[in-house]
């Protein structure tokens, strides 16, 4: 097996790889080996903060001497769990006791919970180093914007609205962060700046201790640089699937592409991303079938919006009663519920939902996994918007696992990324089946680079 802790200088030597530039499997062992030490590794990062965040601008609050004391605590632990001195960012709606929890609400710059969510919890209990708060749209729900630019082009959006839990991962400032996702909020932004990441099957994650702004639809979810890592987290949640692991093998899988009801909206880039990615497992022998979703799931667009809308007016309604002149302008119109949404249309928002949550169990039986758009296209420039949410929407309410694959690039050469999904709780086999589509993504855009290299010569 080839050095993890190297990489290629042309055709000469191998040179170290910076420890910030590790997978946190790839730093876990080293940590257990005795070759890397937390203090090291959080050194590492926190020199790639220095360099790179007056510029990606990713942390919402973060303190260098408290990261350090913690990991010099952990390098004399000897009880090491599972994400031992692993350094991980916190998206700032999600409560934690030693750190702001700010929201990028100007009413809550001076928050300091009392104690963890319910999530941090239990990372700090598997031996994680919380690293600090990443930037997030206001209440990861609307307003005010974050200062959080693309790592792979500075005038572009990282997405949102994880913003910083993505930049941060995305810059190799942490191995891992934590987001949540309403709509799109974590799947588009890994899309965007061209890393891995995992919106499990929604409510196996506690979300005490994390800003409600819908019930029926927010879900905790995280970020990394490898399949492997997504499931070190899987594995730390303590989520499985039902009964033992189901045989997979790619050269056998059939696999569903799904361009959903809203494709007119995605552009060349999300084009030419399926398009190629359809091509590439078709060439490690799967066998690809389109999917056409029933006339049902055209609905569900438009009933995640009104969800999502309606849910807010009740999840706001206090910031509006006691801090009206503190609430942004578009939440205050949420509560206000100036789009006239009525409970009539909520009802029939709730009933197609749970129709098509039991249409898509059926048609799921077919297939290994389901392959779709992560976004519209490439991160758009300019930071007034984190991007739009319309290939994520359906997936949300539906509750269903959706990991993010990257290895694309649009038309302005900016990372475009794919979702596999399926079947609720069935997250593991989705790892499962990620883990071998992404090495099969990644052999293809290293042939088309040998071919590119070719010919230029």
């Amino acid at each position: 097996m080839p050095d993890q802790n190297a990489e290629r200088n042309g055709d000469g030597p191998r040179a170290p790889v910076p420890p910030c530039r590790l997978t946190a499997s790839e730093a876990s062992v080293m940590i257990r080996a005795g070759t890397l030490s937390v203090e090291q590794l959080a050194r590492s990062c926190l020199e790639r903060i220095t360099q790179r965040d007056g510029e990606v601008r990713g942390w919402a609050f973060i303190d260098p001497d408290l990261i350090l004391d913690r990991a010099r605590e952990l390098d004399k632990t000897s009880d090491k769990g599972p994400l031992h001195g692993i350094p991980i960012g916190i998206k700032d709606v999600i409560d934690t006791d030693d750190m702001p929890t700010r929201h990028n609400s100007p009413s809550y710059y001076h928050h300091h919970p009392a104690l963890d969510a319910a999530c941090v919890m239990i990372l700090r209990a598997a031996g994680a180093l919380i690293f600090g708060k990443t930037e997030t749209v206001e209440f990861a729900a609307a307003g005010r914007q974050p200062l959080t630019r693309n790592p792979k082009n500075l005038d572009h959006t990282p997405g949102g609205s994880s913003s910083g839990s993505a930049a941060t991962v995305a810059d190799f400032q942490v191995p891992l962060s934590l987001g949540t996702q309403t709509g799109g909020s974590t799947i588009r932004a890994a899309s965007f700046c061209g890393i891995y990441a995992m919106k499990p099957t929604w409510n196996v994650v506690s979300r005490e201790g994390v800003k409600v702004q819908s019930l029926t639809l927010d879900t905790v979810g995280w970020y990394a640089r490898s399949v492997n890592d997504l499931a070190l987290l899987c594995d730390v949640y303590a989520i499985h699937d039902d009964g033992p692991a189901k045989p997979f093998e790619l050269s056998r899988a059939r696999i569903a592409v799904c361009e959903t009801p809203v494709w007119e909206h995605a552009d060349r880039s999300t084009h030419n991303a399926l398009e190629t990615g359809s091509e590439a497992l078709r060439a490690a022998g799967v066998e690809t079938v389109p999917l056409i979703l029933p006339p049902p799931f055209e609905e569900l667009s438009e009933a995640q919006v009104i969800i999502q809308s309606s849910e807010g007016r009740a999840a706001f309604l206090s910031e509006y009663r006691v801090n009206y002149s503190g609430l942004h302008p578009i939440l205050r119109e949420r509560v206000e519920n100036r789009e006239n949404i009525t409970r009539a249309a909520l009802r029939r928002a709730y009933d197609v939902a749970a129709q098509c949550r039991m249409i898509f169990e059926e048609i799921c039986t077919d297939f290994d996994a389901i392959l779709t758009p992560s976004a519209t296209g490439e991160a758009p420039a300019g930071f007034q918007s984190t991007g739009w949410d319309i290939f994520n929407r359906i997936w949300s309410l539906l509750h269903v696992p959706c990991i993010n694959l990257p290895g694309f690039r649009g038309v302005n050469d900016l990372p475009v990324g794919l979702t596999l999904t399926g079947p609720r709780f069935s997250d593991r086999h989705l790892l499962t089946v990620a883990n071998d589509v992404s090495r099969c993504f990644a052999a293809r855009q290293a042939s088309v680079a040998r071919s590119v290299s070719t010919c230029d010569k």
